[in-house]
């Protein structure tokens, strides 16, 4: 199993200090990432920074020219950047391009979903976000029922993962019988605060499930994935009715987020239908997100909600 880590380049930054209202041009845009075959381009969050006067920038802003920037959007054509300040905190846009308007990818033949606009939650005041000078717990302040990603269009949501809290045991109904007790002990003793889920069905009969896990610092959050779930390693606890997994091997290294960890796991074929899925470390907070179909799960949408849900956490 290998982990997939991110260098050091900024793209989606984070807030340091109470944000106020800032007027549009004090917004340094992040140049969106290239796409990559067969995923769906991620569109990068962009963030409003405030004006601090003799405040260092921290180590996840990388200011980008504004030339770059004008190429990229002439390039793209149909990314679209949304800010402002809402309440104590910025909204952050995340939208989506058209396939018509990315070469090479005029039609929906691949399999991507279409989510819908995206946004960063408002911070409560002086709140920092998570990967920023001062937030040495790396903790997610914002509301963790809004950093799940949203279920796309013609997709059925899953009553009992409706975007809300969830227990324990839920979880742990995830995984095999004889694992959920070694799994249960260590969330005891871990510091664990919340647990968010939203679940959805498309018409090819993709379900797709995503669980946040937030702890109270990112020193429970990393010992709860390498010493638990053992998220790097094939010989760790296994999600219910699955006999053997490998390492996801066609997922798009080039796809990254600063300061996470992504580590992807597919079903070996050998039952009537086939899951895959993915743990990500952002900080205080574990994602597992899974997704099966009746026969093949299909690799790009995968990727595609991985790539997502990873940008919303970063």
């Amino acid at each position: 199993m290998t982990e997939q880590t991110t260098d050091k380049a900024v793209t989606l930054p984070e807030q340091r200090e109470s944000v106020e209202p800032v007027e549009p041009e004090s917004v340094e845009p992040v140049v969106p990432v290239e796409p990559v075959e067969p995923v769906e381009p991620v569109v990068p969050i962009e963030q409003a920074e405030p004006e601090q006067p003799e405040q260092p920038v921290g180590p996840p802003t990388v200011k980008a020219s504004r030339k770059p920037l004008l190429w990229a959007v002439a390039r793209w054509t149909a990314a679209a950047l949304v800010f402002g300040g809402i309440g104590t905190g910025t909204a952050l846009g995340i939208t989506s391009m058209e396939r018509t308007d990315v070469p090479g990818l005029a039609t929906e033949s691949d399999g991507r979903w279409a989510y819908p606009e995206l946004s960063l939650p408002a911070l409560p005041a002086d709140a920092p976000r998570p990967f920023t000078d001062g937030n040495d717990g790396e903790i997610h302040h914002a509301d963790l029922r809004k950093l799940l990603l949203p279920a796309p269009a013609g997709a059925t949501p899953d009553p009992k993962l409706n975007g809300g809290w969830v227990s324990v045991d839920q979880f742990l109904s995830q995984y095999r019988k004889d694992d959920r007790t070694e799994l249960s002990e260590p969330l005891k003793e871990s510091a664990l605060r919340h647990i968010a889920a939203r679940g959805w069905t498309m018409p090819d009969g993709t379900t797709t499930r995503i669980h946040l896990l937030r702890f109270n610092s990112v020193a429970f959050a990393e010992a709860f994935k390498d010493d638990a779930v053992q998220a790097g390693s094939a010989t760790g606890p296994l999600l219910d009715g699955i006999e053997g997994v490998q390492i996801d091997g066609d997922f798009p290294t080039d796809i990254s987020v600063p300061y996470t960890v992504l580590y992807t796991h597919v079903e070996l074929p050998q039952n009537a239908d086939q899951t895959r899925w993915a743990y990500i470390q952002a900080g205080d907070t574990l994602a597992l997100i899974t997704q099966t179909r009746k026969g093949e799960a299909p690799a790009v949408p995968f990727q595609q909600t991985v790539a997502l849900q990873n940008q919303l956490l970063g």
